[in-house]
């Protein structure tokens, strides 16, 4: 799990643009950017995307501190250790769980995340409208953005356990969840095949999940199939769970699946890519600003990554986070 790295003395509030705060007065031209870069995205396929990526921003005239680490937690300690040195942005490149990092690094300090996408889910990318697997246009939109100080959002901020998780997308407790778990125990096949693979044997075992669900102080006893609150459109790379969700709304998106049948389940999933899934009765969505989670041996993930099992507290923090998009 990753957790907010606090942000240091005199950081800039969420909505005061980069670079007007004390610690950062340096030319503009001279811009200082963290670049972090994880090896593994898509499972090693765009390995050479950090070096064009850092060639990219170079070539702009940005002073660039390129950070590469063998493991994510080590990359996160090498993040909050450069951010506490100075920096007017950050920027990952990678999937979703390299934006995770980057908001977890970030939410709340005012400073910008940069984001080169080039993982295997991308759904804050795609979210935010970001050109996909495309070092250079994603390294251009960076440019461009750090110039005005970025897009303000709002970011999901998860409790459990005494502990705060942020997340900019969507957390999942259901089925989603279910094939994350099981396609991270295997070490084969690899790619984007892999979740396929899991979602279809995940389909021969799952049952509904009776769930208790506070919403916005109100509790109900849920039977579900899949249950996420969102910040953002999609999940599981490209499913339109929630189509309308705006992440600078100051809301999150409650998406409830009811009980189906394993056949009327199969019918109504491959909607969920086009968004035409919200018509079925099964489907339930609310806004809300807040969501307690809880129900028996159920693991949830934020943004693709593991953060434990329920309960968790979900709220939201709007303007917390600001986005070079």
């Amino acid at each position: 799990m990753i957790h907010a790295v606090n942000s240091p003395a005199g950081a800039n509030s969420p909505l005061d643009p980069p670079g007007t705060g004390p610690e950062r007065k340096r030319d503009a031209a001279r811009r200082r950017i963290v670049l972090a870069v994880n090896p593994a995205a898509a499972f090693g396929r765009h390995s050479l995307a950090g070096d064009e990526a850092e060639r990219c921003l170079r070539a702009a005239g940005l002073d660039v501190v390129v950070l590469r680490r063998n493991s994510m937690e080590a990359l996160q300690g090498a993040v909050g250790d450069a951010l506490h040195a100075g920096t007017d942005a950050l920027v990952v490149v990678g999937g979703d769980g390299m934006v995770h990092l980057g908001v977890n690094s970030l939410a709340g300090t005012g400073l910008p995340l940069g984001i080169v996408p080039v993982g295997t889910g991308n759904d804050v990318a795609r979210m935010l409208g970001l050109p996909l697997q495309d070092v250079a246009g994603s390294c251009a939109r960076v440019i461009s953005a750090l110039a005005g100080g970025g897009r303000v959002l709002d970011a999901g901020r998860i409790t459990a356990g005494g502990r705060t998780t942020w997340f900019a997308g969507a957390v999942s407790a259901g089925f989603d969840a279910a094939v994350n778990e099981r396609a991270n125990s295997w070490r084969w096949p690899r790619g984007a095949f892999r979740y396929t693979l899991a979602m279809l044997r995940e389909l021969g075992s799952f049952r509904a999940i009776n769930y208790t669900v506070t919403a916005d102080g109100v509790t109900s006893r849920e039977g579900a199939m899949l249950i996420s609150v969102a910040n953002g459109q999609s999940i599981g790379g490209g499913m339109r769970i929630v189509p309308d969700a705006a992440p600078d709304d100051g809301l999150l998106d409650l998406f409830i699946v009811k009980p189906l049948s394993r056949p009327a389940f199969l019918a109504v999933f491959p909607k969920v890519f086009s968004g035409r899934h919200t018509s079925h009765p099964a489907v339930e969505i609310r806004r809300v600003r807040s969501v307690r989670l809880a129900a028996e041996n159920v693991v949830a993930y934020a943004d693709g990554e593991r953060i434990g099992l329920l309960p968790l507290d979900i709220d939201v923090v709007p303007g917390a986070l600001r986005v070079l998009a």
